[in-house]
Parts: structure tokens; sequence; C-alpha cells
């Protein structure tokens, strides 16, 4: 299925595009022009897939993009790492983890960026074809994406990230450092832009066949809107009024809402991957050189009891697992989201109770990825990569789907005061869950519990909601709940006998973080590398506080 790895092939002019992956290289990303490359169809698509090439890497959103989550107490590491920092919030920004994904980021959105400007340059000589169109619909989503993705890090109301359009060049190309904007609502305003060029250009997705239903439709591009607005209203709070307009569109305009159960969106079952949920997902195969996010076997069992090359990182923490019980035992979210000792579950065929004898003891495992690693022979039969050194599973792995937006719009009518809005919309996912509903009018801490439980372990990211959070003034429950959770240290279960699922546990605090510095506001935007400050000659200004 061609859909589910559009990125096999990389034209020969983007390969030739970045001699540096760093953020702020100085030198133009490219020197082709609309004339002497953008001459057919062809062409195009290979441009658009050549842009994709990063986001499949281990060092994006295979792995690197969530260990700063583990200041967020939901995760802890599952072998030990040597940039603890992230988790303790004492991070230099120098951090492997950090930089990594910033030298994904930068040949993604200047590739984006670049075509972007071809196909403008080409669209006001002649008319485009509907593949043209496409591509340029997609290449104003992956540079709205990828600057979405570095404004909210490193950006805040005391200043913003550098961006420039390619199209405001002459030749299509920028030959110097981008624009450090003044602030991170500025970068907002023109990710929103492209996003709205996005939705213009791009299909419905009930055009797509079978080949393209992975590529971003209209209704991708208005997802990421509503959540734009959202973090844009954590300084400027007239912007959730957006929230709730974009998420109404998607619903009235797009026709989305819930898949039937919350466990279709994790299934390897082809025929659920494209429910009402779906917004935008980087499906994955299991293929020799992994198509896809290796995340699946980042996060299982270091070497997978014997048959299979897991990595083990990642694992829940006793924080997360409680908070997901207060909904009940035995609840969809829990179970298919955590696996917790003595919880049966499939294996390669096979009936097998969990527990965990390597690395780091938490008690738990990453289980809403899980499902491809059940099927009997899974290898085999084209469930699970046999290339265990690209540990990817036959999934539709989820960057937004329409929960998130259901409960950013909840947030946004908290926000704007009506409690029993936001009421309505959390107990959409709660009667999907089978939990009990919560009572009108919502408060911080329903709101606060529902993203925590039904997004947890997906890159939605936990901790920039905290953050968030604890910046805005608009609620005071809110702040007081993230500067609860920010300033903790994570607890984890801890076994007797680790090779026995049934063993008794104690539990404590994970001693891997045994300090962790007080969370200030500050704190909502990373530090900038040193070395890209070095290297600017004075054009990128540290983030105030570091």
């Amino acid at each position: 299925m061609k859909q589910i790895k559009y990125a096999v092939g990389i034209a020969t002019i983007l390969l030739g595009l970045s001699s540096c992956t760093d953020f702020l290289d100085v030198k133009p990303e490219g020197q082709g022009s609309a004339t002497d490359y953008f001459k057919n169809d062809f062409q195009a698509k290979e441009a658009i897939e050549g842009a994709y090439s990063k986001i499949d890497e281990e060092d994006f959103y295979g792995r690197a993009l969530f260990y700063e989550q583990a200041a967020g107490n939901d995760i802890v590491w599952g072998r030990n790492r040597s940039f603890n920092s992230l988790a303790t919030l004492s991070y230099t920004g120098n951090e492997s983890a950090l930089t990594d994904v910033l030298d994904m980021i930068s040949p993604t959105m200047a590739r984006a960026n670049w075509i972007v400007a071809q196909l403008l340059i080409k669209e006001s000589e002649t008319e485009l074809s509907a593949v043209e169109k496409r591509s340029l619909g997609e290449a104003y989503f992956l540079r709205g994406f990828m600057h979405f993705l570095t404004a909210y890090r490193y950006g805040s109301d005391k200043q913003g990230v550098p961006f420039d359009k390619y199209e405001d060049f002459p030749e299509g190309l920028n030959p110097n450092i981008a624009t450090q904007r003044a602030t991170v609502m500025e970068n907002f305003r023109l990710v929103i832009e492209d996003f709205q060029n996005a939705e213009k250009y791009l299909p419905r997705f009930e055009t797509y066949d079978t080949e393209n239903k992975g590529r971003p439709s209209k209704f991708s591009a208005v997802g990421f809107m509503s959540k734009v607005y959202a973090y844009w209203a954590t300084f400027e709070p007239a912007k959730w009024s957006n929230v709730i307009t974009e998420v109404n569109r998607l619903e009235n305009e797009y026709g989305r809402g819930l898949a039937e159960s919350f466990s279709d969106n994790f299934t390897s079952d082809f025929s659920k991957w494209w429910n009402k949920e779906y917004l935008y997902t980087l499906p994955s195969i299991a293929t020799g050189d992994g198509g896809g996010p290796k995340f699946p076997g980042v996060i299982l069992e270091n070497k997978g009891w014997g048959k299979y090359n897991g990595w083990g990182y990642f694992k829940p923490t006793l924080d997360i697992y409680e908070e997901m019980l207060k909904d009940g035992e035995g609840n969809e979210r829990l179970t298919r989201s955590i696996l917790a000792y003595g919880q049966e579950f499939p294996y390669f065929g096979e009936p097998r109770k969990f527990y965990s004898t390597s690395d780091i003891e938490t008690g738990f495992q990453i289980n809403k990825f899980m499902e491809p690693f059940g099927h009997k022979d899974p290898i085999e039969n084209g469930y699970v990569n046999p290339n265990g050194d690209a540990p990817t599973v036959r999934i539709n792995f989820p960057i937004l789907r329409f929960a998130d937006c259901l409960l950013l719009r909840a947030e946004a009518y908290l926000m704007k005061g009506d409690g029993n809005a936001a009421a309505r919309d959390i107990n959409r996912l709660r009667t999907r869950a089978k939990v009990e509903p919560i009572a009108a009018p919502a408060t911080a801490q329903d709101l606060y519990h529902e993203r925590r439980v039904e997004l947890a372990f997906e890159y939605t990211d936990h901790l920039y909601d905290l953050k968030r959070w604890h910046f805005q003034s608009g609620n005071a429950e809110l702040k007081a709940i993230a500067a609860k959770e920010l300033n903790a240290r994570p607890r984890v279960r801890f076994y007797e006998d680790r090779s026995n699922p049934d063993s008794p546990f104690t539990t404590g605090y994970y001693q891997d973080y045994p300090n962790k510095e007080t969370y200030k506001d500050h704190m909502i935007a990373f530090p900038w590398p040193t070395e890209d400050i070095l290297k600017s000659n004075g054009k990128l200004k540290q983030n105030p506080g570091y």
C-alpha cells in the first residue's frame, strides 16, 4: 500500500538541498527552480515525497520527541540515558534529544518552503495540474506543521523563533539566516496562514484513492489550526473563540467525530484506519527499512521476552496509572494504554501475563501500540517488521485525532466560562469509553483528567499542556494543577520478584530523577542550542531566563 509509505523515493534534487541540517544554516537550501525542475506531475510528487523523509526517522517521532515528556510525570526512562536534565527541568538546550529534533525539522521545513516558492512561481505563469495543486497544499501543510512544532517549543511572548517565507525572496530561496520573530504570536499567525493555504489547495479526504489516503487533506489543516489557536490563546485569550470555530468546522464541514471505540485508533486492521476520528497520522508498515515511526518497538520490553528486539525505552509511571484507575478497574483506556504486572495480553499469537525483567523497573509498559505484536506469526504475516533494528509495526500512528480537538474545544468553553458546553464535549469521550459522565458544569480538574487519560503516550505533548496551563492566568485551578505536576517527582512500582507477574510490589520515587528544578514560566520555551547561538553571529537571541 503505497499511501502508507510515500517517502520511499527521494528526488535527486532534494537529496542535494541540504548540506547541513543545522536549524540556522545560512546557505540556501537548494539551487533548483520551477523552470528546471517542476516540469510534470511526477516531479511534483517526487519533490513532496522527499520532504517527508525525515519525519519517519528514529530521532524524530521514533523516540527523540518523547524524551522531553519525562518532565510531565507520565513516563520515565526504561533505560539509563545521559540527558536526565530533560526530566528534571534543568535542560541546557544542548541535549541530543532536543538538537536531533531541530536537525529533523530544519531540512523538512526548508524543503517544504522551497516547494511552496517554486510552485507559486509556476502558478504565476501557468495553471497548476491537480497533482501540483495537491503538492503545493502538502508543502504548505508541512511548512506550517514544522514551523508550529518549533514555535511553541522554543517561542514565547518574549520572543519568537526564526522563520522566513522563501516566496518573499526573488529566487524563491533565502540566502540569509531567517528572521527571528518578535513573539511566538507572530509565528502562530504565519503558521495559521500556511494551514489556511494548505486547506485551500489540499483535496478533500473522500476524493483520495486507496493509494493516497495517508496524505494530509483539508481537514488535517483545519485540525491543526484548532491546536495552533489553543496554544496562541495561552498569550491572547481572545483566540479561544477561534478554537471553537475550527472544531465546529471539523464536525459540520468535514464530518469529523469519534471512532466507534477508543481502540479503533490503534489497530492493525486497515478497515478501521480512516475512521471519523482520523485527522493526521503517520501510517506505518512492517518493512525491512521501517516505513513509519519506530515508537512501538522502542517501547516494547527490551528483547521482547526472547521473541523480538524490543528496545525497552519509556515506561509508564504509577502516577498516570492511578489517574487512569480513577475511571474504574478494567476500563478500556486503562487496559489499552498500559500493561500492568499480571495483566494478560496476546503476544505472537499466545496469551501472556505481563512482567518485566529488563533494565529499569517501573511495573508497567505502554500498551497503546502493541496490538500488531499480538497476531500469530506477526513477522511472517506482515504485522511486525522483521528488522528489529527498525521496529515498525502495521499501525496508523496518530499525530492529531479528533478527540484531541474535541478536548481543546472543551477547554475553550471552560476558559470562556461555559462549563456546561465543556462538560458536553468531555462526556462524549467518557461515553465512548463506557465510564461515568462528569456532572455539569465541567471543572479544570475534569479537563485535566480527560486530556491526560485519553491522550496518554501520544505525541499530543502533555508536557506543553502543563506549561501553557501554568502560564495562563484565566483559570487559577488549572494553573495550580499544572504547578503541582510540574514540580512533582514521578512514582513507580518496585517488584520483589521481577520474573513473577504475581509478585508483591512496593512503590516509591523514580530514583534516576533525584532532583527537579522548581518550574518557572520562562521554561515554557526550551533554550536554543549553544552552537546555533554562536553560529548566528548575534542574529539569534537566547530565550530569556537561560
